[in-house]
């Protein structure tokens, strides 16, 4: 297959023609792209300039390690609600004890109202005291922000050293044709250059004005503005469902960020440039996220939202079967926390919906409500949609939460 020797007319930005051929590639000719993959212009990895030491800002101070109260503050001032991580972690600090409970959901919670830190991004709030303290406590932990109240979405760019995916994982949506030579594509940077550059534009990592923040592990968060009345749901670059593109990762409604000068074990997040403000999301990227799955669909204030339940689980709690329609219906409830998970790769506490769905489903069992098999079935079927590809990690949660459920026999209404 030869390939033009420019880059045929692509997808003016702004268009509302999303939907790629299956000739697609041939005709942009992907090719030209990776002609030069060593220049800086297009795969850009490991080559960001380093943080203007000049810039005076309260998140980058001389010190190499800004005082989180004072970054926790700094993105209040901003209008970003703000949450502790555990200290050296990215993760959210632990819940109390009765949080921690199996069972036990945010929205039932007094913790928040009362001013705990429990339940991670639900309880990120702007108020100062509340701030003061959380951040005096020692050692002092990390600042998350709460994308979706803070009116943010994050693009989250990788560079893992891990293979190529299949090519219709690369970018969703786009078909990449076997003649197409994918020599020297590495990482989220590669994927997301190649996307820009088919739109008519510059990699969100070259953008200069917005917020950019490099991350300990050599990726780059770049910070948006979601838009007035908007939302943008979470995901995955590695996700079988939603995603943008390969080892590009989306923060937004339903997840949190590592705000910028929060050190962890591995390093500090570091603010590149001189900006300190998230742009408006470009209008190319917010087709591209729209054509991906991404725009949240609020619900109307008299209707909730609702939390899907992967088929194959739903199917399995119906098969529970008979009159043990309640015990059914309790099953799917916690399905639905574990599949809901689905939306961000950390920071939804998988570990404990998943526990606790196996624990509930265990006291079902013991009860006599519901098959192994189906319970099995149902919690498996959950947790491969929400973290597809780690069946061992799951299924050992699985297997500890429904040794301990059996222990506890459940009827619906409750545990005698």
């Amino acid at each position: 297959m030869s390939f033009p020797p420019r880059r045929a007319a692509v997808t003016p930005v702004g268009s509302d023609s999303l939907l790629y051929g299956p000739a697609y590639f041939e005709l942009q000719s992907l090719q030209s792209l990776f002609s030069k993959r060593t220049g800086p212009d297009l795969l850009r990895c490991q080559r960001l300039e380093r943080p203007d030491s000049s810039t005076e800002d309260i998140i980058h101070p001389t010190s190499p390690s800004p005082d989180p109260r004072t970054v926790a503050h700094w993105c209040a001032q901003s209008g970003w609600p703000v949450h502790p991580l555990a200290p050296g972690r990215k993760t959210p600090a632990a819940n109390c004890r009765a949080c921690a409970q199996p069972g036990h959901h945010h929205s039932d919670c007094p913790c928040i109202t009362n001013g705990r830190w429990c339940h991670g991004f639900h309880a990120a709030t702007t108020d100062r005291a509340l701030i003061d303290a959380w951040w005096s406590t020692h050692p002092a932990p990390g600042v998350g922000v709460a994308c979706g109240p803070a009116g943010l979405v994050v693009i989250d760019i990788d560079a893992h050293a891990v293979a190529l995916p299949p090519r219709d994982k690369l970018w969703p949506g786009i078909p990449v044709g076997d003649h197409i030579d994918l020599t020297g594509l590495e990482n989220g940077f590669h994927t997301l250059a190649v996307l820009a550059a088919l739109r008519g534009t510059t990699s969100p990592a070259d953008d200069e004005q917005t917020l950019r923040v490099r991350t300990p592990s050599g990726g780059l968060h770049v910070w948006y503005q979601a838009g007035p009345g908007r939302s943008w749901l979470c995901s995955s670059g590695s996700s079988a469902g939603r995603a943008l593109a390969w080892q590009v990762d989306i923060r937004g409604s339903g997840g949190y960020i590592i705000a910028p000068g929060t050190t962890t074990d591995q390093g500090t997040y570091t603010p590149l440039g001189t900006c300190r403000t998230p742009a408006p999301l470009p209008q190319w990227l917010a087709h591209e996220l729209t054509r991906t799955g991404h725009l949240d669909k609020p619900a109307t204030e008299s209707e909730p939202p609702m939390r899907k339940v992967p088929p194959r689980a739903r199917q399995a709690v119906i098969g529970a079967g008979g009159g043990r329609v309640a015990a059914a219906r309790a099953l799917e409830t916690v399905l639905a926390e574990v599949a809901s998970c689905a939306t961000a790769t950390e920071g939804t506490g998988f570990s404990d919906k998943l526990n606790r769905a196996a624990f509930t489903a265990g006291g079902l069992i013991a009860s006599g409500l519901l098959s192994f098999d189906a319970a099995e079935q149902a919690l498996s079927a959950a947790a491969e949609h929400a973290r597809p590809g780690q069946h061992h990690r799951s299924a050992s949660i699985i297997r500890s939460g429904l040794s301990a459920g059996a222990r506890r026999p459940l009827f619906p209404g409750g545990r005698p």
